[in-house]
């Protein structure tokens, strides 16, 4: 199986090593044409604004929208979450709108206040250890959504379909298991 790690902007790296570790094969993509050779993808966290404008620049952001509306399994980190929702609280960005969810960025604050919480995660055995970095959350959710774990009453993991979203960062940890569910989406196993 090949996954695509977004390669814009942010941690892309971090989660390239991380699959990589679990035996994926690994593209790092940047132009439309690469979305044809993926099984799944990976939107790292970084700066949503950032990502959003550099998918603007390189043409990705209709092949992005289609090829995730017709069911590529993906898998969104923090500013990820952000770029894969339909809408923001604060202001107007270019999003792709394929995640029935409006969120809040930076929702417990600045760098300063980040943070890290052990979380339930429906569907896993022991608690994730979550590393919040400026992280949004989610404010509503559409019907078809979802919520696989909260903190502090805030959705901070959801899956609407083929689209996995989280509000933290597995990437920075020895945490695999929310890359492993990204794959298991691919077997249809998730």
């Amino acid at each position: 199986m090949t996954v695509g790690v977004l390669a814009l902007q942010g941690d892309f790296r971090e989660h390239r090593r991380t699959l990589e570790a679990l035996g994926a094969d690994v593209i790092e993509v940047r132009r439309p044409d690469e979305l044809d050779a993926i099984d799944a993808l990976v939107i790292p966290g970084g700066e949503s604004t950032t990502i959003a404008k550099l998918a603007g620049l390189y043409g990705l952001m209709d092949p992005l929208r289609k090829h995730l509306r017709s069911g590529l399994p993906t898998l969104g980190t923090c500013a990820g979450m952000i770029f894969l929702a339909s809408d923001t609280v604060e202001r107007d960005q270019p999003q792709l709108g394929v995640l029935d969810a409006t969120v809040q960025r930076n929702a417990w604050g600045r760098q300063n206040e980040s943070f890290e919480a052990e979380l339930e995660v429906i569907g896993l055995d022991e608690p994730v250890h979550g590393v919040f970095i400026r992280a949004p959350w989610i404010t509503e959710i559409g019907p078809d959504v979802e919520v696989l774990a909260e903190w502090a009453g805030h959705p901070v993991v959801v899956r609407d379909g083929n689209i996995l979203a989280i509000s933290f960062h597995p990437e920075l940890t020895h945490e695999t298991r929310i890359h492993e569910m990204l794959l298991d989406m691919i077997e249809g196993d998730g």
